[in-house]
């Protein structure tokens, strides 16, 4: 893991720029990654030494603090690239966050220092057979000197295996929920690489087991006080996944024009020489590309709703904020696993061949899209325009 100092990025345009140069880099070689699980560490580093993990440190502390539009972006830009090296930061960012909010300032000044370093965040936080994701039974066990152990065993744990840091969500005696926050290397923590998903191959979000891991008092956040007032943590979480979801569809797009320009066949019926002057393909690119432009434009004005909320943040701005994520996921799930799938629809039997790996965009976007239910998103939505109900403050909105 990566230990070379890291770029400080000054602002949002900075932000965009390298996410863009950053998607340009890492997009020849995601195809080959996915196909042979080649973890992406080298690419992690890369991302790291930017800069770009750390642009949501406030100002204060050193940070360029960027807009959740801009994040969004970012997210968006590498996912065109490859998902799955999109998807591992998504955690980090979330973790941010709970500091930001629910940390004490020594705890801020430490983690901002180490985030503006280069050093990277993992999640450790959802859990198998329990009786829901909000199941947790991980516990955070207090000892007489005042610092905690940990006992418990976590799945989808993505990031982990690259992490320099790992939060651990947790619940103490009281059932409250508390993050406690683990180095990579801690005595008890094992990280196990055993995901084996069709697709986002190559997030490794897979097992951590924690032993009786020894957690210093000053390395515990109380989450649960995050979902006591208005919040946007799980917005903005949720943000992110959308942003992902919308760069796969967008990725996906581009290589299908790319194949079809290159070398599809026409359709002999059509009577054209070639296969991209053929109307019924013309008017299939051209909903395709309705469908991405209308998730785009939902994934910025879920940005904006966010920030707007974030200068101000009341319940009522909280619940806007909310809801206009709520959509944008809900929407760009279906264009994602609807463009995936369009590749071959719209590409011919050749896109098929195991050697172009053109399904990964379909395996990517069908695993990503179950992270959470879009029909609960679309139920909030409804409840909220027809009778004034907010959402939830469960943190997956």
């Amino acid at each position: 893991m990566t230990t070379t100092p890291a770029h400080v990025i000054a602002d949002d345009a900075e932000a965009l720029r390298t996410a863009a140069a950053l998607a340009d880099e890492f997009r020849p070689g995601a195809a080959g990654r996915d196909a042979s699980r080649t973890l992406p560490r080298a690419e992690l580093d890369r991302l790291s030494a930017t800069g770009l993990l750390a642009v949501t440190v406030p100002a204060a502390y050193g940070g360029a603090d960027v807009r959740a539009e801009t994040l969004a972006e970012v997210f968006r830009l590498l996912a065109t690239a490859d998902p799955s090296l999109a998807q591992i930061p998504q955690s980090h960012f979330a973790y941010v966050n709970v500091l930001r909010r629910q940390g004490t300032d020594e705890q801020r000044k430490f983690f901002f220092g180490e985030l503006l370093a280069g050093r990277r965040l993992g999640n450790a936080q959802s859990e198998a057979g329990t009786r829901h994701i909000q199941d947790i039974r991980t516990r955070l066990v207090p000892l007489p000197d005042g610092s905690y152990r940990l006992e418990g065993v976590k799945h989808y744990a993505t990031g982990a295996l690259f992490a320099h840091w790992i939060p651990v969500l947790a619940r103490a005696a009281n059932e409250d929920l508390h993050v406690a926050f683990v180095p990579r290397d801690a005595p008890g923590l094992e990280v196990v690489d055993d995901w084996d998903g069709m697709g986002q191959r190559t997030t490794a979000g897979g097992t951590v087991r924690l032993d009786a891991v020894a957690v210093p008092a000053d390395r515990v956040v109380p989450h649960h006080l995050t979902f006591e007032g208005p919040q946007l943590h799980g917005a903005v979480a949720q943000l992110l996944h959308a942003a992902i979801d919308v760069g796969i569809a967008g990725g996906a797009l581009a290589e299908a024009v790319e194949f079809v320009r290159t070398k599809s066949r026409p359709w002999f019926e059509s009577g054209f020489d070639r296969a991209d002057e053929d109307p019924l393909l013309v008017q299939r690119f051209g909903e395709l590309s309705i469908q991405l432009r209308a998730a785009e434009a939902l994934l910025s004005a879920a940005g904006r709703a966010v920030d707007a909320a974030s200068a101000d943040l009341t319940d009522d701005s909280a619940a806007e904020a909310s809801v206009a994520v709520a959509a944008v996921r809900a929407f760009a799930a279906g264009v994602a696993v609807d463009t995936g799938s369009a590749v071959f629809e719209v590409s011919g039997t050749r896109s098929a061949l195991d050697a172009l790996n053109l399904n990964r965009h379909w395996r990517d976007a069908r695993t990503h899209t179950l992270h959470d239910p879009a029909r609960w998103k679309v139920q909030h939505i409804g409840r909220y325009v027809l009778n004034g109900i907010r959402p939830p403050r469960h943190g997956l909105l």
